[in-house]
C-alpha cells in the first residue's frame, strides 16, 4: 500500500503537469498572476511580479517581513477578524454555521477535530450524508499535537488553533472552482486590503482523513494565511479514486489573519493579548524587545518539522543576529515558555469543555502532556502562576466567540485541580528516577524515561541534561492508517432483510400473558452461507450490535445461537438445520431474553443521563455492554465517584423509571439532528448514511442508537447499581441491573445478609432476635460495610464469615495444645454480646486477629523450650511439638543446631525435621521414621511418617 506522502506527491506531479485541470488558472491570469518555479526549492508558484524567482516560503525568502509592518488596511482583534470574514462571505451566499466540538465523536478514526474538513468526514464528503449547507463557512477550533516543540518559538505554531473553513459540496456540474477561488482572493485583497503584489500562491497537494487533493497555498510576507484544497479523491488500499462529490476545503488560520493584521512580534500577542498581559504582570517576565524584534523574522526557520539539524539552525540564526547561541536561547526561551503555557492552557479548556479528560492513554495522553509541559515551565522559571487562573482569563477573553467556555469553567477547574494533584505525585516519582542517572542519557533513553516514568524533557533540562529541540516531535508517531476492513460474509448484493425488531418494539406487551407467539413470525430463506448462517427476507431477531447481545430463539425448531448484521442483511446462526434456499420457516424469538436485554439497553441511556447530571457535562460514553445478566457503561470521568454520588445516580435512574417518561424513536437527517440536538447524540459513534435513528427519553436524554428500547421508562420495572470501578485513567465503569435481574440481585443481597447474620449469631446469640433492615438500601449498606471491612465482594460474605469462624476455632485448638506444651494459659472466652450486625462482624474480624496474635506469641516460646531441653539433656534432642507449623520447626531446628552444635529432631502434625551439626547425619537420623527422607546430613525432613 502506498503511503500518504507518496500519494500526495503523485497528485502534486499531476497538477504540476496539468495546472488547468486542478487550479483556477483563468482567474489567476485575469488578475495578472504569472506562473513560475522557485529557484531554491523547486516549488511552482504564482505571483504578480514577473521577475520573482523565489516562492513565498519564509525559508526561501527573508522570513516574516510583516513584523511591525502589517500589510492590511485595519488592525483586527481576534473576534473582529472572524466577523470580517463572516460578513464578507455571507454577503456572497455562504451559510455561516457554528463550530463542531474539538472532540470528534462522530468519527471512529480520530479522537480530535484536526481541521474544519474533519467535521464533514467521512460521510458528508463521500456523499452518504447531506451537509449542513452546500456552501458554508465555519470557525472550527482544532487540536493537533505534532507541533508541540514549535509552540512559543516560531511565533505561529499552536496545538489549538481555529481553522476557518470555506467548504463546498457540489456535484461535478454545479461545482464552481473559479468562483470559490475568486472569493478568497478578493477577501484577501479587498477586505483585508493586502496588495496583490504581496501575494505568492503555491501549487501543492494535501491529504488527511482518508481524502486527497491538489491545493493552492496563499502566502503573504513569508506567512501562509490559508490553503484552498480541491478535494476530489478518496484514499483506497490501491491508491485513490474520485469522489462522487466535488469538495472544496479551504482552511484559513484564524490566528494568522489576526496576526498579519497587527504585525506583532508573535501571533500570540495578537490572538490573546489580554491573557498574556495578565500573565506577564503576574510572573514579572521582562522581554528584551530589541532581541525579540531581531529574532522574530528568523523564528520561522526554527520549525523542527522542516529542519534536519535544529541545533545547527539555532547557530545559523544566532550568527545572523551576531549573537552567541546560548545567549540567544537564554533571552528567547523564557518568553517562549510563557507563550507555551498560555497556548497549552487555551487548548486544554477547549478539549475539557468538549468532554475530553486528561489520562495516560489515547488522546487524553496528549492533554496530560501539554498540561504537564506547562506546569514544568512554571516550575522551571519559578512563576507565581496557576493554570486554572490562566484558563479563566482565556475563557473571559474568548467569551465573544465561544461563550460555552466560560459556562464550563466550574467543571474545567475541577478537572484541572485533580490533574494538579496527579502531577505532583508523578513529578515526585519522576524526580527520584531522574536522580538515579549518572550520565547524559541518549535520546532513546530520554523517550523511555518520558513514556515509562513521566520524566519530561523540561525536567531533564532542569537537571542539566541536554535535550533535543525536537523531543516531542520524536515522540509523535506519524502516519495515518486506513480503517481495516473486517472479515465478512459473501452475501448476494440484492438481499435486504426487513427489520421487524424496530417495528415491534415490545411484542411481549402485546398480550397480558406474554405468550410465545407474540414473538413469532414467518419468513423465507433467501440465502444459506457455510451451511449454518441463514439470511431471511424479514426478521424479528435483533443482531448483536451497539454493545447489546443478540437475540436467540428457534427457526423451524432449530436453535438460533447467534445473530449478526452485515450491510442490509441479517444472518442467523443455526449449526443444526436442514433448511434450503426458498423455504418458508416458522420463527420464534426468546421473549424473556429480549425483554431483559431491552430493559438493560434503555436503562443504559438513563444511567448516562443521570451520571451527567450528578458528575458533570464532561461525562461521555466510552463503551457499553448489555447482556441478559447485567449491563455496564464506561464513562469519561477524572476520578472514581464517591459512594454518595453513586447513590445519587442510582436514585436518579429510579426516579426516571418511576416518572414513566415516554421513549420515542425519531428518524431524522443527520445534519438536522446535529443542529437540533448537538453532538452529544453521538455517544457510541456516528452510523453511516444520511439519516439517523434517535432514542429520546422525553425530558431526560436523546442520543443516536440502533438498539432495542422500551416504550416507557416504567417498563424497566426496577433498577440497581451494583458497582463502579476505575478501569483506566480517565474512565470509570458503571455496572447495573434492571427488571427481573435487579429484583434477583436485591433478593440475593437480602439472602446474603441473612446468611451473614446466621454465621455471626454463633458469636453473638442476640443476633437471632435482632430484626434485619426491611429496605434494600439499608440491607445493602449493611452488607457493603461488612464486605469493605473484610475486603471482599458482597456475594463472598457468607463464605468469608464461615471461613473466619472455622479459622478461629482451629486457632483456638492450636492455642490450647501449645498452652499445654509451654505450660502457659490464655483467656480465650472474650466474646461480647451485641444485636448489631456490623458490630458483630467487627468483633469476629478482631477476634480472628486476636487469636492469630496469641498463637504467634505461643509459637515464639517454642525455641526457648527446645533450647532449655538442650541445656538439660545434651546436644542430641528429640521433641514432639503440638503444632502443624512445620515451617516454625525448620527455623528453630536450624537456628539452635548452629548455635549449640547440636542434633535437633522436632516432630509435629505434618512431619519431622532434623538439623545436625554433629557426627550424626540428619538424613540418617530421620531414617528410622520411614522412607521418603528429603535432605542431607546437615538438614533433612520427612512428611510420610510410619
Amino acid at each position: 500500500m502506498k503511503s500518504l506522502s507518496q500519494l500526495k506527491q503523485e497528485i502534486k506531479e499531476e497538477a504540476a503537469s496539468d495546472p488547468e485541470k486542478f487550479f483556477a488558472t483563468k482567474v489567476l491570469r485575469k488578475k495578472g498572476f504569472n506562473r513560475d518555479t522557485c529557484r531554491k526549492c523547486g516549488m511552482n508558484f504564482w505571483s504578480i511580479d514577473e521577475e520573482r524567482e523565489i516562492c513565498g516560503e519564509p525559508e526561501c525568502g527573508d522570513g516574516y517581513t510583516f513584523i511591525n509592518n502589517s500589510p492590511t488596511d485595519e488592525n483586527y482583534t481576534h473576534e473582529q477578524s472572524w466577523k470580517a470574514f463572516e460578513e464578507f462571505m455571507t454577503d456572497r451566499g455562504y451559510t455561516s454555521i457554528n463550530r463542531y466540538p474539538t472532540v470528534a465523536r462522530w468519527r471512529d478514526d480520530v479522537e480530535f477535530t484536526g481541521a474544519s474538513i474533519y467535521c464533514f468526514q467521512p460521510y458528508v464528503v463521500s456523499g452518504e450524508a447531506d451537509p449542513p449547507a452546500e456552501e458554508l463557512i465555519i470557525p472550527q477550533p482544532s487540536l493537533r499535537f505534532n507541533d508541540v516543540d514549535n509552540v512559543g518559538i516560531t511565533g505561529r505554531h499552536y496545538t489549538n488553533f481555529t481553522m476557518i473553513g470555506q467548504t463546498c459540496f457540489q456535484p461535478p456540474g454545479e461545482y464552481d472552482q473559479d468562483r470559490y477561488f475568486r472569493d478568497m482572493l478578493e477577501f484577501t485583497v479587498e477586505k483585508l486590503g493586502i496588495p496583490k503584489q504581496k501575494l505568492v500562491l503555491h501549487e501543492a497537494s494535501w491529504g488527511g482523513g482518508g481524502n486527497l487533493g491538489a491545493c493552492m497555498e496563499f502566502f503573504v510576507d513569508g506567512l501562509e494565511l490559508f490553503n484552498q484544497v480541491y478535494m476530489f479523491y478518496e484514499r483506497t488500499p490501491e491508491g485513490y479514486e474520485e469522489l462522487n462529490l466535488k469538495v472544496l476545503d479551504m482552511g484559513m488560520g484564524h490566528e494568522r489573519i489576526t496576526w498579519i493584521s497587527n504585525g506583532t512580534e508573535t501571533s500570540y500577542e495578537s490572538v490573546m493579548p489580554e491573557t498574556l498581559e495578565k500573565m506577564k504582570k503576574q510572573t514579572g517576565l521582562e522581554v528584551n524587545q530589541d532581541i525579540w524584534e531581531s529574532f522574530l523574522p528568523y523564528s520561522s526557520e526554527l520549525n523542527v518539522d522542516e529542519v534536519e539539524d535544529i541545533d545547527r539552525k539555532w547557530q545559523e540564526v544566532a550568527e545572523k543576529m551576531d549573537m552567541d547561541t546560548d545567549k540567544l536561547k537564554e533571552e528567547i526561551k523564557p518568553s517562549a515558555a510563557l507563550y507555551s503555557v498560555a497556548e497549552h492552557t487555551r487548548a486544554l479548556i477547549f478539549a475539557l469543555a468538549d468532554g475530553k479528560i486528561p489520562s495516560n492513554t489515547g488522546g487524553g495522553h496528549n492533554l496530560r502532556m501539554i498540561y504537564r509541559r506547562a506546569k514544568d515551565f512554571i516550575k522551571k522559571y519559578s512563576w507565581d502562576l496557576e493554570i486554572t487562573e490562566v484558563a479563566k482569563w482565556h475563557a473571559e477573553e474568548l467569551e465573544g466567540l465561544y461563550p460555552e467556555l466560560k459556562d464550563s469553567m466550574q467543571e474545567i477547574e475541577e478537572i484541572l485541580e485533580v490533574e494538579a494533584e496527579k502531577y505532583k505525585k508523578s513529578r515526585k516519582k519522576a524526580e527520584k528516577k531522574l536522580s538515579s542517572l549518572d550520565s547524559q542519557p541518549s535520546t532513546e533513553k530520554m523517550i523511555e524515561l518520558y513514556e515509562s516514568h513521566g520524566v519530561s524533557p523540561e525536567m531533564m533540562e532542569e537537571h542539566g541534561y541536554k535535550v533535543p529541540e525536537d523531543f516531542y516531535t520524536k515522540l509523535s508517531k506519524g502516519g495515518e492508517a486506513l480503517n481495516q476492513t473486517e472479515e465478512s460474509f459473501d452475501i448476494k448484493e440484492e438481499i435486504e432483510t426487513e427489520k421487524l425488531y424496530y417495528e415491534k418494539r415490545e411484542p411481549y406487551r402485546d398480550s397480558s400473558d406474554s405468550k410465545a407467539e407474540d414473538f413469532s413470525f414467518t419468513a423465507e430463506v433467501k440465502q444459506i452461507i457455510e451451511d449454518q448462517w441463514i439470511i431471511l427476507d424479514q426478521t424479528l431477531f435483533y443482531p448483536e450490535g451497539g454493545g447489546q447481545s443478540a437475540d436467540t430463539g428457534k427457526i423451524n425448531g432449530s436453535k438460533v445461537e447467534d445473530v449478526q448484521k452485515q450491510g442490509n442483511a441479517v444472518l442467523h446462526k443455526l449449526p443444526d438445520n436442514n433448511l434450503n434456499q426458498g423455504d418458508n420457516v416458522e420463527c420464534t424469538v426468546d421473549g424473556q431474553r429480549r425483554k431483559q436485554l431491552t430493559q438493560h439497553h434503555s436503562t443504559t441511556h438513563m444511567v448516562n443521563a443521570a451520571s451527567r447530571e450528578v458528575l458533570g457535562n464532561h461525562i461521555y460514553q466510552a463503551g457499553a455492554n448489555k447482556t441478559t445478566e447485567k449491563a455496564r457503561l464506561d464513562l469519561t470521568h477524572y476520578e472514581k465517584p464517591s459512594k454518595q454520588e453513586l447513590r445519587q445516580i442510582e436514585s436518579k435512574v429510579q426516579e426516571i423509571i418511576n416518572q414513566n417518561h415516554k421513549i420515542n424513536v425519531i428518524e431524522e437527517k443527520k445534519s438536522q439532528a446535529e443542529q437540533e440536538h448537538g453532538f452529544r447524540i453521538y455517544q457510541g459513534g456516528a452510523p453511516p448514511g444520511n439519516h439517523i435513528r434517535l432514542i429520546e427519553i422525553e425530558g431526560v436524554d436523546i442520543e443516536a442508537c440502533g438498539g432495542t428500547h422500551l416504550t416507557k421508562t416504567s417498563h424497566a420495572e426496577d433498577f440497581v447499581l451494583t458497582g463502579c470501578r476505575r478501569i483506566q485513567d480517565g474512565t470509570i465503569r458503571m455496572e447495573y441491573k434492571a427488571g427481573r435481574q435487579a429484583r434477583k440481585y436485591k433478593e440475593s443481597v437480602k439472602d446474603t445478609v441473612k446468611q451473614a447474620a446466621a454465621h455471626l449469631s454463633e458469636n453473638s446469640p442476640q443476633l437471632d432476635k435482632a430484626k434485619l433492615p426491611d429496605k434494600f438500601k439499608e440491607l445493602r449498606d449493611t452488607a457493603e460495610e461488612i464486605a469493605d471491612m473484610y475486603s471482599v465482594e458482597v456475594e463472598e460474605l457468607p463464605d468469608t464469615l464461615q471461613r473466619f469462624k472455622k479459622e478461629i476455632k482451629e486457632k483456638e485448638n492450636k492455642i490450647k495444645r501449645l498452652e499445654e506444651f509451654t505450660e502457659r494459659s490464655t483467656e480465650l472466652d472474650s466474646r461480647e454480646e451485641t444485636d448489631d450486625l456490623v458490630e458483630a462482624a467487627k468483633k469476629v474480624y478482631e477476634l480472628r486477629k486476636q487469636r492469630e496474635k496469641e498463637l504467634e506469641n505461643l509459637e515464639s516460646e517454642v525455641e526457648d523450650i527446645v533450647e532449655q531441653e538442650i541445656r538439660e539433656n545434651g546436644d542430641e534432642v528429640e521433641l514432639e511439638v503440638p503444632t502443624d507449623n512445620i515451617g516454625l520447626l525448620i527455623q528453630v531446628s536450624r537456628s539452635l543446631s548452629q548455635k549449640h552444635q547440636a542434633c535437633i529432631t522436632l516432630k509435629c502434625d505434618k512431619g519431622t525435621v532434623c538439623a545436625s551439626q554433629t557426627d550424626i547425619g540428619a538424613d540418617e537420623k530421620l531414617g528410622k521414621y520411614g522412607e521418603g527422607v528429603q535432605g542431607d546430613e546437615g538438614f533433612a525432613k520427612i512428611f510420610d511418617i510410619e
